[in-house]
């Protein structure tokens, strides 16, 4: 196939892919409503919130097109505009919200899913569609009329082939290195659970206040220069940095600072607990920069925290007329605590754990700056392929 730049509205028409909005309700089945897909699901490439809850599976009646399928490039589309994902094989099925777009290539067509995802991704997508939307006085919307009506170089199937092949190696690392930090926490949350099960004399309640400094954010995001240090909100923290992320160049004092590996706990809202792995940040309000006490290890605290998680996302959900959120007071409440030496022992154990999945995000993140460094290269066929195969075969 000779290259071509052609609409999306021009595949549509001949039948290459298939596009759709989402509806504004759940779509029901035998056995329940689907959940729905919304904005704050998608993050970068995947789908991911600790909201979704899978509903089983039917096959007993057609769903309709506006229910996620395997391969579906999702876009988001109001409000955050332009985050990117592809549904999984084998995950649970949704209902897209009306906030989303979905988009179906057809397998056997001149364009493949994961090189449209891509272009979704490129600088030649932001540019077309940064000019659109500002067209309303609400909040960020691009309809999917504008979306049908941008242009994208089509190449032939082999040449998408080999750019999927490129970015997807890193995009699968990524995701490897993803699985190991949750494993590696995971067997640290088994190991703490069973020293307690074991030695339950080792351990005595303790306020959590006391295990750790609590240091409340800053409103550091008034008056921002736009360059300079990020400024970590629940956002950032929740999805890593978007477009509406804030930079400022302010002068911070050193508790107000977070450095890969420490513990940030939001307390207002979307509350998480969180380990740093990017580059020096500026705490913002609605955050507390988690600070132990005593010499104790910092996986210990996050995991403290994480034991009280459910129990404070219980109480900010009784915030009826305000904001969900817990007060100081809650933070003395009692935890668990280990002794002296069972802490030294599962430090012993845990710790490597702890440090083995920092170094995989930070892994990560690197991969990913390569990867976005390599995409408008590729994509523009400025870049050799045979060149970007040597630079990701040195990286992974």
């Amino acid at each position: 196939m000779a290259e071509r730049t052609v609409t999306l509205a021009e595949l549509v028409d001949e039948n290459e892919i298939e596009v759709g909005a989402g509806r504004p309700r759940s779509v029901p089945h035998d056995l329940g409503p689907l959940p729905v897909l919304r904005v704050a699901d998608v993050l970068d490439g995947k789908i991911g919130s600790r909201d979704l809850m899978s509903s089983p599976e039917t096959n007993s009646r057609d769903l309709g097109p506006k229910v996620s399928r395997p391969g579906d490039i999702v876009l988001t589309v109001k409000g955050t505009v332009g985050r990117v994902a592809l549904m999984p094989s084998g995950g649970p099925r949704f209902a897209y919200s009306p906030q989303l777009c979905y988009f179906r290539p057809r397998a056997t067509g001149p364009l493949m899913a994961r090189y449209l995802y891509y272009w979704f991704k490129s600088a030649d997508f932001w540019y077309q569609a940064n000019a659109l939307k500002g067209q309303t006085d609400m909040a960020d919307f691009v309809s999917l009329g504008d979306i049908l009506s941008l242009k994208l170089r089509l190449i032939s199937r082999v040449e998408q082939a080999n750019v999927v092949s490129i970015l997807g190696a890193l995009d699968d690392k990524i995701s490897v290195n993803e699985r190991i930090a949750v494993t590696a926490d995971s067997l640290g949350s088994a190991c703490y659970a069973r020293a307690y099960a074991e030695a339950p004399g080792e351990f005595r309640p303790e306020a959590l206040s006391g295990t750790a400094e609590f240091i409340n954010g800053r409103a550091f995001t008034k008056n921002a220069t736009g360059t300079g240090r990020m400024v970590v909100r629940i956002a950032e923290l929740n999805s890593g940095p978007g477009a509406s992320t804030v930079y400022n160049d302010i002068e911070v004092s050193d508790k107000h600072l977070v450095r890969p590996g420490d513990v940030l706990f939001s307390w207002s809202g979307s509350l998480t607990v969180a380990r740093w792995f990017r580059s020096e940040a500026v705490v913002n309000q609605h955050i507390f920069k988690v600070m132990p006490k005593n010499d104790r290890p910092m996986w210990l605290v996050a995991d403290l925290l994480r034991l009280k998680l459910d129990e404070f996302r219980a109480i900010a959900a009784d915030k009826a007329t305000t904001m969900g959120h817990i007060q100081r007071r809650h933070l003395d409440e009692p935890v668990l605590t280990p002794s002296t030496t069972m802490t030294q022992k599962l430090d012993a154990r845990i710790g490597p754990l702890w440090d083995r999945a920092l170094a995989a995000e930070q892994e990560s993140l690197k991969l990913a700056e390569l990867r976005d460094a390599l995409l408008p290269q590729l994509m523009s066929g400025k870049l050799r392929i045979r060149d970007a195969e040597k630079i990701v075969e040195d990286a992974v």
